[in-house]
């Protein structure tokens, strides 16, 4: 069942009827079960949640970039952000470390032909490039600035701080920077990745000092990645009312159902895969496909949907191939997974 349909024509959904005898133009009967067709803004469009405290508002489902310009191509790629688009999506993730900043180049490029800059919350982690490594002051503005060249844009929504890449600066250094970085209007709020409990703590601390907050948290989290969010983490994100947007939403496209069996996997992307494909990984999988029989829609649509039920999440970030991968994602957003469907799909992860 598809829960988002845009952009269609009657005609498109059942064709042509055969032209009468007499020449005169055919009647196209719609049969009583076709979809109805939406012309204009997708329904998306009116769904939006806001992201913590930043005044931003959010479509619940982030397009992610990691894919563009490494396994997608560029016009793929632009393919799949107007398809996004299309369905009334307005959030698009990336990185600079994203195919070495091909990622931003493919995104900048969007934005420009497209015209819509001002429509879509554009976000950015910096901190993983090897010209700019770390988040420390000198890099951290180094970073923003090369991003900020590469999107050709002159600002970023949310700019995620990196902190899985120890350079062994000071937090309050990076966050001294990064309120020069509001301040010139280069960015609009502050987020994490890869941070812990403590360091959030610390960086609370230090916003009551008058330090910009962190508003926003990328931890990856899934049916399958638990165990680093639920816990100290989530209770941390929860207090200081962090929006939580995590990424690896589907693990790396395991969660989506078409990965079951090891012979087919190849690269890195097949040892990435590889690893699920145990008895906990097709438990979890034979859940989905009972949560998606029940309700018609693709085992992404419900794994997503697991993700938006938990506690203190806003929005995953998600990653697609090709546009038909969009149109499963987007269905997560309007799937809502009953008490026991929720409780099946835990216990089978757990």
């Amino acid at each position: 069942m598809r829960l988002f349909s845009v952009g269609s024509t009657a005609g498109s959904a059942i064709g042509d009827a055969a032209p009468a005898a007499t020449g005169a133009p055919a009647v196209v009967t719609p049969h009583p079960s076709a979809p109805i067709p939406v012309v204009g803004p997708g329904i998306g469009t009116s769904l939006r949640v806001p992201l913590a405290e930043t005044g931003i508002r959010t479509f619940p489902l982030i397009l992610g970039g990691a894919e563009f310009g490494w396994n997608t191509d560029a016009d793929t790629a632009l393919h799949i952000l107007d398809r996004y688009a299309e369905f009334g999506g307005n959030a698009v993730h990336t990185a600079d470390s994203f195919a070495a900043g091909r990622s931003e180049h493919i995104i900048g490029r969007w934005l420009s032909t497209r015209g819509n800059r001002d429509d879509i919350v554009l976000s950015v982690r910096v901190g993983g490039h090897p010209d700019n490594p770390g988040i420390g002051a000198v890099n951290l503005v180094r970073a923003a600035e090369a991003s900020l060249t590469r999107l050709g844009v002159d600002r970023i929504d949310v700019l995620y701080l990196d902190g899985t890449v120890d350079d062994g600066s000071a937090l309050e250094d990076t966050l001294a920077t990064a309120e020069w970085l509001v301040e010139t209007g280069k960015i609009r709020a502050l987020g994490a990745f890869g941070f812990t409990a403590e360091r959030l703590v610390e960086a609370r601390i230090l916003a009551s000092a008058g330090y910009p907050r962190i508003e926003v948290l990328d931890e990856p989290y899934n049916l399958l990645r638990r165990t680093g969010f639920e816990g100290d983490l989530r209770l941390v994100a929860a207090a200081q009312g962090l929006a939580v947007t995590p990424s690896h939403a589907l693990e790396h496209g395991f969660l989506s159902g078409r990965h079951r069996t090891k012979q087919a996997l190849q690269g890195v992307r097949g040892m990435q895969l590889r690893g699920n494909i145990n008895r906990r990984g097709i438990k979890v999988l034979r859940a989905l496909d009972i949560a998606a029989s029940e309700l018609q829609v693709p085992v992404a649509a419900v794994a997503i949907s697991w993700l938006l039920a938990q506690r203190t999440i806003t929005a995953p970030i998600v990653n697609a191939f090709a546009t038909e991968q969009v149109d499963e994602l987007m269905q997560g957003a309007g799937v809502a997974l009953g008490r026991a469907q929720l409780a099946e799909l835990t216990r089978a992860a757990n």
